[in-house]
């Protein structure tokens, strides 16, 4: 493979001026041997998106790296000294997860800061994403890093970048950023040479202010003194939620709790998983062995940065089953505001988030308690954004997404999974002291408000030409959408990208109220919903589907689960995505 000229320009640039020794000789040695690495390497600028960075590690201009780690931050140093001119020092937070790197990501960032002049709060250690966010709220920053890549693979690392209410960018500022990091166009642009009066070290003291916060979110303390042996298997599939969620279940007085001690090591490596991901039913594996050893009542597993949690219960039969996200957001959600129900805390003016792409079943349960329900694009900045919205008007209660995110509570600006594995299980102990378990609870919804039942497929494509792919498929969609889909009439098309809701028999078209976004929805004629996203952190397109069904009894879930699970794989299939 010939590498082309331009590719080739941009990385002998890399071989000069000020980069290091051992950057110049991986650099020479992909030039020598690996033209296809070097082309992806160095064929464009790692993108600055509106949620942050987010890459593989590597050297060139598209990698993680610390000269793109610094970069980066240089333009948003630039942007947040234009934004508060007379604000002296601007402080920030950072903290990090246990990918490899994060830890020296972090320290160029807060190096790169405090060269800057700002007042750096950074973490002693690493800390969940939520924890962050309630630190730059907490500690009066005006923003805030977060070094993780999620749950993406080993290779990759990145930073989500906060605004001043500890919730991630948006507009105008994730834009405004996104330009003045373009505007760094070289390493020595960069101030590098870090202050170190200006960083100041954190930690314990702000576990303890957090931790008190989440605590107080409790609604059913006596529950809990009863059900305490409720046993619980905890995993941080090698993350940082090993810092403060078993902290949290046993200030919530749970006393039986069970981590698993391979994946209770903070490993960037992620050795005991094919991905961190607790939406994978595999990174759950090692949890539910365990508590199948202990007869466990209930597995938890949280992500890297500890911002999402993957849950397993037992079914009817005693069965070890996982719950997507939208069935674990079904069951905490109706918990919640039954709980605020009963303890007399509804007043007429409480609402809940949650996104387009994410089950209506959580419509139908705000609309039976009461509370006013807001729908906002996928990403939980978009839920924190609706949030600040009606701050000092409305109370926010709960907010969730399908992919596993969930924030109770307003003190965080940011999907808490430290807080939700808390909340789910209290939930869980809630039903225990019936007599019931969390799947009774889940048939209890489902047969009050039908059974929802939702799928994911993503389609993933590599490289530079994989991106290219991706972005034809959703201007084909959107030039030539289906007319039916699986023999069902496509009535209605939402298109998030040019704000208008389209019905199809009549032509009528209605304005879409919220902010622009590559996304395409249909609404079929038989209730069915089938939408198409591309992914802003992976090389991915994302296909959501939501089917619907009533529920007779507890004996037809299992052929009601089979008949919807049927009716997605159809979809699928009728859609050619497999």
């Amino acid at each position: 493979m010939e590498t082309d000229g331009s590719v080739l320009i941009r990385a002998q640039q890399w071989l000069k001026g000020n980069f290091d020794e051992e950057t110049r000789k991986a650099v020479g040695k992909l030039i020598d041997t690996n033209p296809a690495e070097l082309t992806d390497s160095f064929y464009r600028d790692l993108e600055f998106g509106t949620g942050g960075l987010r890459g593989i590690m590597g050297v060139g201009t598209n990698r993680m790296n610390k000269y793109t780690v610094g970069m980066a931050t240089q333009g948003l140093a630039n942007y947040l000294k234009m934004m508060f001119p007379d604000l002296h020092p601007v402080k920030m937070a950072i903290s990090h997860d246990s990918r490899n790197n994060s830890k020296f990501f972090a320290r160029i960032v807060a190096e790169v800061l405090s060269a800057n002049g700002f007042r750096v709060y950074l973490f002693d250690d690493l800390r969940p994403t939520p924890e962050l966010s309630f630190a730059i709220r907490q500690l009066g920053c005006q923003s805030g890093v977060m070094v993780t890549a999620s749950h993406n693979p080993k290779e990759y690392n990145g930073y989500k970048a906060y605004w001043v209410d500890g919730a991630q960018m948006v507009a105008p500022h994730d834009e405004n950023v996104i330009s003045e990091v373009q505007k760094i166009t070289t390493i020595d642009d960069v101030k590098w040479t870090g202050i170190p009066a200006n960083i100041v070290s954190i930690g314990e003291e702000i576990d303890r202010l957090y931790l008190d916060r989440v605590v107080a979110l409790s609604l059913s303390p006596e529950v809990i003194r009863r059900q305490k042996n409720l046993k619980i298997v905890y995993t941080p599939l090698h993350g940082c939620g090993r810092k403060l969620v078993p902290d949290v279940l046993a200030r919530f007085g749970f006393e039986n709790i069970h981590m698993v001690p391979e994946q209770a090591i903070a490993d960037g490596n992620f050795p005991t998983v094919h991905s961190p991901n607790p939406e994978e039913h595999d990174a759950l594996d090692m949890a539910i062995n365990l508590a199948e050893k202990l007869h466990a009542d209930l597995v938890m597993a949280t992500d890297p940065d500890a911002d999402r949690v993957g849950i397993a219960i037992r079914d009817r039969h005693q069965r070890m089953i996982l719950l997507n996200g939208n069935q674990t957001a079904a069951i905490l959600f109706y918990y919640i505001l039954n709980r605020w129900k009963g303890l007399g805390k509804m007043k007429g003016n409480e609402f809940i988030v949650s996104t387009i792409v994410t089950t209506k079943l959580l419509s139908e349960i705000a609309s039976s308690f009461g509370v006013k329900y807001f729908e906002c694009l996928t990403g939980f900045k978009y839920i924190a954004d609706v949030i600040r919205q009606h701050e000092g008007t409305l109370e926010f209660i709960v907010g969730g997404e399908e992919s596993y995110g969930y924030l109770i509570g307003d003190f965080v600006r940011d999907k808490d999974a430290v807080s939700a594995c808390a909340m789910i299980a209290e939930t869980a102990a809630w039903m225990a002291d019936q007599g019931k378990t969390l799947f009774d609870l889940l048939l209890e919804i489902y047969r009050e408000y039908g059974f929802f039942k939702e799928g994911l497929i993503s389609v993933t494509r590599k490289g530079k030409s994989g991106a290219e792919e991706i972005q034809q498929m959703m201007v084909d969609y959107r030039n030539s959408p289906p007319l039916s889909i699986n023999n069902s009439r496509v009535v209605r098309i939402n298109d998030f990208l040019l704000q208008k809701t389209t019905e199809v028999s009549t032509g009528i078209q209605i304005p879409v109220n919220l902010p622009k976004s590559n996304v395409l929805q249909f609404i079929l004629d038989d209730g069915s919903i089938v939408s198409v996203r591309p992914s802003g952190t992976e090389p991915k397109i994302k296909f959501y589907f939501g089917v619907r069904e009533r529920l007779s009894g507890s004996d037809d879930f299992e052929p009601c689960e089979k008949r919807l699970d049927q009716k997605i794989s159809d979809i699928i299939a009728s859609m050619k995505l497999r």
